[in-house]
């Protein structure tokens, strides 16, 4: 049987890679993408490779993403986000992938469905149908062409490129409809093995759970291999976050939150103190307002997601939270750190001392983007994709 092909891009948005289409290049169906997205991306994969796709067997690089026109006035276009399972055929549309985002906009430039500047700064206003918010990317574009070169650096990706400066507006309620989905800056959870767990539960760019790297017996500094080593580990923080997601409302049971795996995204996070980032960079209490290890579809990040940071940031600025408690943080930019480095996120709440009124105004951070190639992706329409199944 032939293998069949789509026109296609491959990005690098922040530290994250993923296929991106055009939305007038796929099936007008949606039901028929995911049995492409699967075997583009190589899934699913019992060894965890995805050696037969574009996957790079780790969550941040197993993705996809369509760009098309706006179904909304206030967006530039819209921007559909896939997070494709790698050991199974499972295609997530819960969430948005903020390290994405940042490559959405030049995309949506360079295949003219947004007319920008010559020179300047071009905006779009990205409508993310997963979270039904707006971000704004900002960036540079020198004649007619997307600037591709730039001093800025971020961790966990080589080299440097121009700055693409995310505004996440009024992230607050991206599924429950609430900044702080229990109306508490806190909450208990009984975890076999645990015992009662206080964590913060907040839902801005991405509901998320956070809890004290203590509480689960880490320091908070540990390396993503280690964590991955432990399965004990993993299985409390999978509960804990199974806990989470049927106290926001995302899931009527944990049986049915343990299918929905990328919401919410559950997080250990630790005051100020002593870190090695991947690379042997020493990183001080100095260089930090707090640091998190986060976990996503199971997998320890080895950089903290935009989303998770927006999230985080955001719950700093919110009276009584976890991260509130623990920061080392003022009215500035708050800086996170994580396995590959450091991210600087800014971030604005109103009301936040009241947990029933407090609204995320906006989050804010940089990334870098880069266009890595273009042309055609092959997939196949075998017994392995028909395997597939639309978890939203």
């Amino acid at each position: 049987m032939p293998q069949n092909k789509l026109r296609a891009t491959f990005m690098r948005g922040g530290t994250s890679k993923a296929v991106v289409f055009n939305r007038r290049d796929l099936p007008a169906d949606p039901a028929q993408w995911d049995s492409i997205f699967v075997s583009v991306m190589g899934s699913p994969d019992p060894n965890g490779r995805q050696l037969d796709g574009m996957g790079g067997g780790l969550s941040s690089l197993s993705k996809v993403c369509v760009v098309g026109a706006p179904t909304r006035p206030d967006a530039d276009i819209d921007y559909t986000f896939a997070q494709i399972s790698v050991k199974s055929a499972a295609v997530d549309y819960s969430a948005n992938c903020g390290n994405m985002s940042s490559a959405m906009g030049p995309f949506a430039v360079s295949e003219g469905l947004v007319k920008a500047p010559a020179n300047g700064e071009a905006v779009v206003r990205i409508h993310n149908t997963n979270t039904g918010k707006i971000i704004v990317a900002r960036f540079p574009v020198n004649d007619g062409e997307i600037e591709t070169d730039g001093d800025m650096a971020i961790d966990g990706v080589s080299g440097h490129g121009p700055p693409v400066r995310l505004e996440f507006i009024d992230p607050g309620g991206t599924r429950t409809g609430r900044l702080l989905p229990t109306g508490h800056p806190c909450d208990h959870f009984d975890i076999p093995g645990l015992g009662s767990i206080e964590a913060s539960l907040v839902d801005a760019a991405n509901p998320c759970v956070f809890v004290a790297a203590a509480s689960v017996g880490k320091d908070g500094g540990e390396m993503p291999e280690a964590l991955e080593s432990d399965p004990i580990f993993l299985e409390r923080m999978e509960a804990i976050r199974c806990a989470a997601s049927v106290a926001m409302g995302l899931a009527p049971g944990v049986a049915e939150a343990a299918r929905i795996p990328s919401v919410p995204k559950v997080a250990m996070i630790v005051s100020p103190r002593p870190m090695t980032t991947l690379s042997g960079q020493r990183l001080e209490p100095s260089d930090m307002s707090l640091g998190i290890r986060m976990i996503s579809i199971g997998q320890p990040h080895r950089a903290v997601p935009i989303t998770g940071a927006t999230c985080l940031a955001i719950a700093v600025r919110i009276n009584g939270t976890l991260a509130n408690r623990m920061a080392r943080a003022g009215d500035g930019p708050i800086t996170i750190a994580h396995p590959s480095g450091t991210t600087v996120v800014d971030a604005a709440v109103e009301h936040a001392d009241d947990p029933a009124k407090a609204r995320a105004i906006h989050g804010a951070v940089y990334r870098t983007t880069r266009r890595l190639f273009e042309g055609n992706v092959f997939y196949r329409n075998d017994r392995t994709t028909a395997l597939a199944k639309r978890s939203a």
